[in-house]
């Protein structure tokens, strides 16, 4: 007989970890009694990060005491209570490998459906005191499954557990949970898990990912179901020298650079919206790492990149007073996937600032395809004097059949034209898109200050585009994720506390930081905390990839090994060293 061994709860609290306090929920308690079981959870029972556990969909988290033997015998414990793995519900029977998403069960007086395995974060690691559990989960094949609340009512230890409808396809947790994180994705198998009425939002989302990348095999390496795709391999790996073939003043505090490589090979392929690094190395060391859009057409035989000079910027200042024509540089190879999608809806490049670059690249390929779509271009920046490639955009604007411009100045000189050089003065906001009235199937490319960017997404969610249709690019160091971690106040990117390391040099190129790696560390990721990097993560164990970055030069070690590899040029932070020096893309 299946039935309910445990039913147990847990409200979430702060803890200290590695010198830092975590809020999380994963310490679960088991109760007597009967236990009133809602829509969205057990009585009694929280969640601390509703972003990857809790809701309408894993409401009811089930771990079965069969894997409970299995981890005692491989992990040499004899010391787990029932909640051991932050589970609801602790159950004899049901296995992973027979429970399929849809399936439904009665237990004592309410009705559960299947809806998704675990995802499992670091801090069930932290609850075992075995810092890779989230990847032995993945790796051994026992995550556990979530249930959503068909009808509320109360269980309690001891129900029997019936099965009264099984779920289409008959896609068992298993395979659900391989299919995503295991290398491979079978076709096949992510169609039929897109058949499912009862898979997660989540987890379908992470599904149509992997089906697109497939449909669109060729040059795309990674896990698109895990990592936002990060563009086409780079063409090379580290830095090639570049020769300054043209300095070009935009505006009063944007510099053009044309680079030609000095071997006079051709550069390959780039496409619109991609970024390089630059190491810029003055006659007065130390040399500085940047990275900058390409801002033209694309070409074989050069990059064109546009620098603003900021008021304490060090690369702007060197480029502006100093970097002359005939000048070597070294750059890498294009990356990124910020990039123009094909199609025939109408594209909407909206930009403020310097964040004008890429969406310029974009407008430059539109025009050199004559093409036939519906193009906006939209820009903000203070006045005339501050407003880069103003002549340019009007004549690449000029040949498209069918375009709209609106240009903001938020503080215009008496000199500027109202209708001629800017359209309305004041800030391109939610407001001033809401007039301008955008198609609801556009797609919308945005570059510019933090938030501008967080500001204008919502805006243009709210405005009824969807999600999948708005697409960013930040320069600098993006947000970090760090689920449950207390806030504090941020800090600006420095040396490691203590003595210096004597190990390879890891260079963060969006910080401009440069470090030497002490063995003290155990991974790139513990590094970039130690210096205050902006860093994203969950697993910390190599399955998540929400720490994938970009890997510009050189290589790294894992261990442990990721369960699923990332993209070519990139890197999983949370479980790699350094094999020599590295330039990493944070």
């Amino acid at each position: 007989m299946v039935r309910l061994l445990s039913v147990n709860v847990g409200l979430p609290r702060d803890i200290a970890w590695q010198g830092k306090i975590v809020n999380t929920a994963i310490w679960k308690t088991p109760v007597d009694g009967p236990r009133m079981v809602r829509r969205l959870n057990v009585d009694g029972d929280g969640q601390a990060d509703l972003a990857g556990h809790g809701g309408e969909g894993r409401a009811v988290f089930v771990y079965q005491i069969d894997s409970y033997r299995y981890w005692q015998e491989q992990l040499r414990r004899a010391d787990f209570v029932h909640g051991q793995f932050g589970e609801n519900f602790t159950i004899d029977g049901l296995p992973d490998t027979e429970v399929c998403v849809g399936d439904r069960y009665r237990i004592g007086a309410a009705l559960f459906e299947v809806t998704q395995p675990r995802v499992t974060c670091y801090r069930l690691g932290i609850r075992m005191d075995e810092p890779e559990m989230a990847a032995l989960l993945v790796k051994h094949g026992r995550p556990g499954f979530y249930l959503r609340v068909l009808e509320e009512g109360e269980v309690q230890a001891g129900n029997e557990i019936t099965k009264v409808a099984s779920g289409p396809e008959g896609m068992n947790i298993f395979t659900i949970n391989a299919l995503l994180y295991m290398p491979g994705h079978p076709r096949d198998q992510l169609e039929r898990a897109l058949r499912i009425p009862a898979l997660s939002s989540g987890w379908r989302g992470s599904f149509e990912a992997l089906l697109k990348q497939k449909r669109e095999e060729g040059e795309a390496t990674g896990n698109a179901g895990l990592a936002a795709a990060s563009g086409p391999p780079p063409a090379w790996r580290g830095f090639r020298p570049m020769r300054v073939s043209r300095k070009v003043r935009e505006s009063g505090d944007v510099t053009s650079l044309l680079l030609e490589p000095t071997d006079g090979q051709p550069v390959a392929a780039v496409l619109p919206g991609q970024f390089v690094v630059l190491r810029l190395e003055p006659a007065s060391p130390p040399a500085m790492m940047r990275s900058y859009s390409l801002s033209g057409e694309p070409s074989a035989s050069h990059y064109r990149v546009s620098v603003k000079r900021e008021a304490h910027g060090l690369a702007g200042a060197y480029i502006d007073d100093e970097l002359q024509v005939g000048d070597i540089v070294q750059a890498s190879a294009a990356r990124g996937g910020f990039t123009l999608r094909p199609g025939a809806s109408p594209v909407v490049l909206l930009s403020a600032g310097i964040g004008v670059t890429p969406v310029l690249a974009m407008l430059h390929v539109l025009a050199a395809e004559a093409s036939t779509r519906q193009v906006w271009w939209l820009y903000a920046t203070r006045n005339g004097r501050e407003h880069p490639f103003a002549e340019e955009a009007r004549g690449l604007l000029g040949r498209l059949a069918h375009h709209r411009s609106h240009i903001c100045y938020s503080s215009p000189d008496p000199a500027d034209r109202p209708e001629l050089d800017f359209n309305a003065s004041g800030r391109l906001d939610v407001p001033a898109l809401r007039a301008l009235k955008l198609p609801h199937y556009c797609d919308v490319y945005i570059c510019g200050p933090s938030t501008f960017m967080s500001d204008l997404t919502d805006g243009l969610t709210a405005l009824g585009i969807a999600p999948d249709r708005i697409h960013s690019e930040m320069f600098g160091a993006g947000p970090s994720i760090t689920p449950g971690m207390s806030a504090s106040p941020p800090r600006p990117p420095h040396l490691p506390a203590g003595s210096p390391g004597s190990g390879p040099m890891v260079s963060f190129a969006r910080t401009g930081l440069e470090v030497h790696w002490e063995s003290t560390f155990q991974n790139l990721l513990e590094l970039a905390e130690a210096c205050d990097v902006p860093v994203r993560w969950s697993c910390r164990t190599g399955v998540c990839h929400t720490c994938e970055t970009g890997l510009v030069a050189g290589s790294v070690g894992y261990r442990p090994d990721p369960v699923d590899a990332p993209a070519d040029g990139n890197v999983l932070i949370c479980c790699s060293k350094p094999q020599g020096d590295i330039v990493i893309d944070l």
